[in-house]
C-alpha cells in the first residue's frame, strides 16, 4: 500500500496549496510503479496526477484529460471497475465543464450501471449525483 498512502499525502499536499510538491510526489510514485512494474494502483495515480494538475491549474486541461484516459486504459486493462469508476467521475467532470456533457453523461452511467452493491459510499454517491446533474 505504500504507492497508495503516498498519494495520499500528495493530495493533501495538493489541498495545501503545495501543488508542485505534490506533483513531485506523484511523479515519483508513478516512476516507481515503472521501475518495479507493481501496477496494482497505478490508473488511481494516473487519476490523482490528473486531478492535481487541475488543483494547480485550471488551464491543465489537456495534460489532465490525458492523465485520466491513461488512467481509464490501466484501469481496464485491469479490469479495476472501482478505479475506472473515480477516473470516469473525474474524467467525466471535466468533459462536462468542456461542454461535453451527453458524453460524460454516457460514460459515466455506464461505468456506474456496472456496480450491484456499494451504492452507500462515497464514490457511487458521487458518481449517481454527477450522472443526475449531466441530465438536467
Amino acid at each position: 500500500m505504500r504507492p497508495y498512502r503516498t498519494a495520499l499525502l500528495a493530495e493533501a499536499y495538493a489541498r495545501m496549496g503545495r501543488g508542485e510538491e505534490a506533483l513531485g510526489i506523484l511523479n515519483d510514485v508513478l516512476a516507481q510503479i515503472e521501475r518495479t512494474g507493481e501496477r496494482r494502483e497505478q490508473a488511481e495515480m494516473l487519476r490523482l496526477k490528473g486531478e492535481m494538475l487541475l488543483m494547480r491549474d485550471v488551464g491543465a486541461v489537456e495534460e489532465a484529460g490525458g492523465c485520466f484516459r491513461a488512467a481509464l486504459e490501466v484501469a481496464r486493462a485491469q479490469e479495476a471497475k472501482w478505479w475506472e469508476l473515480r477516473t470516469t467521475t473525474s474524467l467525466a467532470r471535466l468533459l462536462a465543464k468542456q461542454g461535453h456533457r451527453d458524453e460524460a453523461r454516457t460514460m459515466l452511467a455506464d461505468i456506474y450501471s456496472w456496480f450491484t452493491e456499494g451504492f452507500e459510499t462515497a464514490d457511487l454517491k458521487d458518481a449517481k449525483a454527477l450522472v443526475e446533474e449531466l441530465k438536467k
